[in-house]
């Protein structure tokens, strides 16, 4: 089902349909509007070039957040191929133990 929410950024009304909930197309809205007034607020350009350099700058936060997961998967990857080397480590030596123990009977 679509929702429809009306969200004000940079003092327009824009209306957001979407699957998602209401309530995460408002905190979106609200993170645009709050990059573009900070944007506006410290530059001195139009809101067409600070629409563009918010979109920007969000694109940037986006690229580098994909790397930081990437690199936080093959790290979890590493320390999963790590723990099953382990467990196969552990399980011969169970065995090679198990081996001497019945040999000394």
């Amino acid at each position: 089902m679509e929702n429809r929410v009306t969200v004000s950024i940079c003092g327009e009304d824009y209306t957001l349909v979407a699957e998602e909930a209401p309530s995460y197309m408002e905190k979106i809205g609200g993170y645009v509007d709050g990059k573009l007034s900070e944007l506006l607020a410290s530059a001195k350009v139009g809101r067409s070039d600070a629409a563009v350099l918010t979109a920007i700058n969000i694109a940037d936060e986006l690229f580098k957040e994909r790397e930081s997961t990437d690199k936080l998967r093959a790290q979890l990857k590493e320390y999963s191929d790590e723990a099953t080397r382990a467990r196969n480590e552990a399980s011969e030596l169970k065995r090679e133990l198990f081996k001497l123990q019945n040999a000394k009977r």
